[in-house]
């Protein structure tokens, strides 16, 4: 970010915003780290992919197959190259690995761990710029155009996201992209158990209206998808992660590929494992 982060055509100099987003971003590196292990979990159960001829091929090992025989995750092809010449096997050659759905799981952790983790650190920045720096912090409204009500939007229009976004991934990388995947799981397992609880909780929040009756027709194929949730042993509600690991085991319990769409919105899956499962059903059409 340069000197005149978030200027609005004047001459109003608001640095200052700067620094404190990235004061409390150093003050916060070790939730953000303890965030980074949480959401690695269940990387290592993921099935591996690499590019080949220009097509997504599943290798028929998970990840942590591949990192314990120390072969690398990621392919040269489709990773990010400042991610690139990682340790095999690291958590740094995991989040270069391919996902599913062919991007790179940097992508999601940037999606999932990064922007919100970024966002809430420059909100946290602003309450602390209200209350010890009134008349900097008045200025700065008045720059906006905002009247401080809304410190997201604030935060939106000041685009102090962007450059800490970039330290963000730097504190992380700088503290767990060499370590093994295995052991960065290990480490944000309990974590990863207080989140998903939450996720429950949210989801019982969030559920005003009765879940859709199935039809009987689906009767049969719902006691099959029920019985393939509680054998795949994935996390309930099944995050987007495992949602490939949630579609094999509805294959493999009997399900036709036909039949998956339909018994998804009666099953404990976030909506967000809903799309990716929806997706991987329509890329792949009937080749199972």
């Amino acid at each position: 970010m340069s000197g005149d982060a978030g200027h609005c055509g004047g001459v109003f100099d608001v640095d200052f915003m700067a620094l404190l987003t990235r004061e409390v971003l150093r003050e916060r590196a070790a939730a953000l780290i303890a965030e980074a292990c949480a959401w690695s979990v269940g990387l290592s159960d993921q099935p591996h992919h690499l590019r080949r001829g220009g097509r997504l091929v599943n290798t028929g090992v998970t990840m942590g197959v591949r990192a314990a025989n120390g072969l690398p995750l990621s392919g040269e092809e489709d990773g990010r190259l400042e991610l690139g010449d990682a340790r095999p096997g690291s958590f740094q050659d995991a989040l270069n690995a391919l996902a599913p759905d062919g991007t790179v799981y940097a992508e999601r952790f940037d999606a999932e761990v990064v922007e919100p983790f970024v966002l809430q650190a420059c909100v946290l920045a602003a309450e602390r710029a209200r209350e010890t720096r009134r008349p900097d912090w008045a200025e700065l409204l008045d720059e906006l155009g905002e009247d401080g009500s809304d410190l997201v939007e604030v935060v939106r229009l000041g685009e102090w996201e962007a450059p800490l976004r970039i330290d963000a991934e730097h504190l992380v990388l700088a503290a767990l992209g060499g370590a093994p995947l295995v052991a960065v799981e290990a480490e944000g397992l309990p974590l990863s158990l207080v989140r998903a609880a939450e996720a429950v909780t949210r989801t019982a929040a969030r559920s005003t209206a009765p879940a859709p009756v199935p039809d009987d027709d689906l009767a049969g194929s719902l006691f099959l998808a029920h019985a393939a949730l509680r054998a795949a042993g994935v996390t309930v509600p099944v995050p987007p992660a495992q949602a490939e690991q949630l579609l094999a085991a509805l294959l493999a319990e009997g399900l036709l590929l036909e039949e998956v769409p339909a018994v998804l919105p009666h099953l404990p899956v976030e909506s967000a494992t809903l799309r990716e499962v929806n997706a991987i059903v329509a890329a792949s059409g009937l080749g199972y």
